[in-house]
């Protein structure tokens, strides 16, 4: 939204990493307190946990092939008392593993080797994301798309676009998750119910639709950004 910035807290944001690799452990610490962050070191999940419990944080940043309690679990653990914002690390690329962690409840995932701009660009939009104020999210408007979730209305550059039912709740519900993918799986139950969560043309469809009515480009969206065999993201420039 216009005018978006990172969070200024009156303390510097807090980001616990949860990490057994220890070149990981160091190259996040480097990067994460180049950008003025305060940045807590954990090698497995348990005591991740228990600094996550004592301590808090403002961001988890977490990896999946932990020894002991695996990143699955702990994202687990987490979720059953808190919403902090979780970014998920992994040597693996597949699919499946990143649904099931987005679906776990993870607010990202990126797999290794990456690069630090890459993770810290992600890092930033979560938390600009966690900080908006309740209700944020009932409004977005970049100039030229203005969605008005509270009273039902989309505009394109001044101009009212009629959506179906259908158009309007996956607009809906990608800007209510802006930032974060929505995975196909998700889409498919809140949208067409949960006997059709294996109907993943349903997606491809009604995304080329919206798109279509949007002027958006699936190649270089300004939008609706597609996460190959995942899902999709509302892009939130901030």
């Amino acid at each position: 939204m216009p005018g978006t910035t990172d969070p200024t807290p009156a303390t510097p944001v807090r980001v616990l990493v949860i990490d057994d690799e220890p070149q990981i452990r160091k190259f996040l610490d480097i990067s994460l307190r180049a950008q003025g962050w305060r940045v807590a070191l954990a090698e497995d999940g348990e005591q991740g946990l228990a600094m996550l419990a004592a301590e808090g944080a403002d961001l988890v940043v977490l990896d999946i092939g932990l020894p002991g309690l695996d990143g699955h679990a702990v994202l687990r653990e987490i979720r059953s008392w808190s919403q902090v914002p979780v970014v998920m690390l992994s040597v693996r690329s597949d699919e499946a593993g990143k649904v099931a962690a987005l679906d776990a409840g993870a607010n990202d995932y990126v797999t290794k080797p990456f690069g630090a701009a890459e993770l810290m660009a992600r890092i930033r939009m979560l938390l600009r994301q966690h900080a908006r104020a309740p209700g944020d999210e009932l409004l977005f408007d970049d100039g030229r798309l203005r969605i008005d979730l509270a009273r039902r209305e989309v505009t394109l550059d001044g101009e009212l676009l009629t959506l179906s039912r259908k158009e309007y709740a996956l607009l809906s519900l990608l800007l209510r998750h802006a930032g974060r993918v929505v995975t196909q799986p998700q889409l498919l139950r809140e949208i067409w119910g949960p006997t059709h969560t294996g109907d993943a043309h349903y997606v491809r469809i009604l995304v080329g639709k919206l798109r279509g009515k949007l002027g958006d480009d699936a190649v270089a969206p300004r939008w609706i950004a597609t996460e190959p065999g995942v899902g999709l993201r509302f892009i939130h420039a901030g």
